[in-house]
């Protein structure tokens, strides 16, 4: 009997609220003549006859119980009463409006969401992306920051992601290596010699990103006991990156991310010898969401560019 009391009392107050809206058709209708400027002008826009116009102009107005609109010879105008009403609610439609054309627009455009780290981005991923949107011209990538020191949930369709592989809500799959080699710009080479060996090179101006113990874990490696523990230290990657082609020294820098620079030329990699901290780059995606068709075709793209 208690329940039954319950979902009454429920029911009555649900029935309540729904009360206390407006007739939304009609508030529809209301807006259409407001803006338009004649009931002609709305019934065209809405696609129903005139009098269903005024029918529904009539049920507004006795709902609010004020006159709206009033004639002025053939013409109707809006009262002072249907000038503030639509002043208040003429907002409301235009967010309206632009939030379903926006969600429209997202579907007709086929758009994909991806969210990186910017090393990743510069070095790796956009180098090769003018080839995927060559092949898929109807997909509109949107590429967005991922924060790697603390990957919350974000609303991408898929992220790369820099780390171990484990992170709450995502399946991971590893893309690229994250090992690390010596490097260092070419004028840095031309204007400190020939490095030829682990002990010369840990004599050498060393710059440190994130951390400054990968540069010692890489000596130990090479059996250097002697190692320059000073040199400028660099939050990211990319940082690290922008200091190297500066001439500024040597650093520790994952390959994959650096191609382009070694390719040019304009990097020099000091050795083959590389270190594995035990972090990678790996193709992430929610869990809980299914991907679109063309979320998946660049999720396939990316391993078969991985692969390569």
């Amino acid at each position: 009997m208690k329940k039954t009391e319950q979902l009454n009392d429920r029911v009555s107050m649900e029935s309540s609220t729904l009360s206390d809206d407006p007739p939304l058709r009609a508030v529809r209708v209301f807006e259409a003549i407001a803006r338009l400027g004649s009931i002609m002008a709305a019934a065209q826009e809405l696609a129903i006859s005139p009098s269903a116009i005024s029918h529904q102009l009539k049920v507004l107005e006795t709902y609010l119980q004020l006159p709206l609109t009033h004639r002025q010879g053939r013409r109707l105008i809006l009262s002072q009463e249907g000038r503030d009403y639509y002043r208040s609610i003429r907002s409301a439609f235009t967010v309206l409006r632009q939030a379903t054309g926006h969600l429209k627009e997202m579907n007709r455009s086929r758009q994909v969401t991806i969210s990186l780290i910017p090393l990743f981005g510069m070095g790796w991923f956009i180098p090769r992306l003018p080839r995927f949107l060559q092949a898929n011209s109807n997909t509109e990538i949107n590429v967005i920051y991922a924060n790697h020191r603390n990957y919350l949930s974000d609303a991408s369709d898929m992220s790369i992601r820099f780390g171990s592989g484990q992170w709450t809500g995502y399946q991971a799959e590893k893309l690229i290596s994250g090992k690390m080699v010596p490097v260092c710009s070419r004028e840095f080479h031309k204007l400190h010699g020939y490095i030829d060996s682990p002990e010369q090179l840990a004599q050498t101006s060393l710059l440190h990103d994130e951390e400054r113990t990968t540069w010692q874990q890489w000596f130990t490696q090479q059996n250097v006991k002697k190692v320059r523990r000073d040199g400028p230290m660099f939050e990211d990657g990319l940082l690290t990156l922008a200091a190297v082609r500066a001439g500024m020294g040597c650093a520790l820098m994952r390959e994959p991310m650096i191609a382009p620079y070694l390719t040019s030329g304009e990097l020099v990699k000091i050795c083959d010898t590389p270190i594995d901290d035990g972090r990678d780059y790996y193709l992430c995606v929610r869990q809980d969401v299914e991907m679109s068709p063309e979320a998946l075709q660049l999720q396939q793209w990316l391993r078969l560019q991985a692969q390569q």
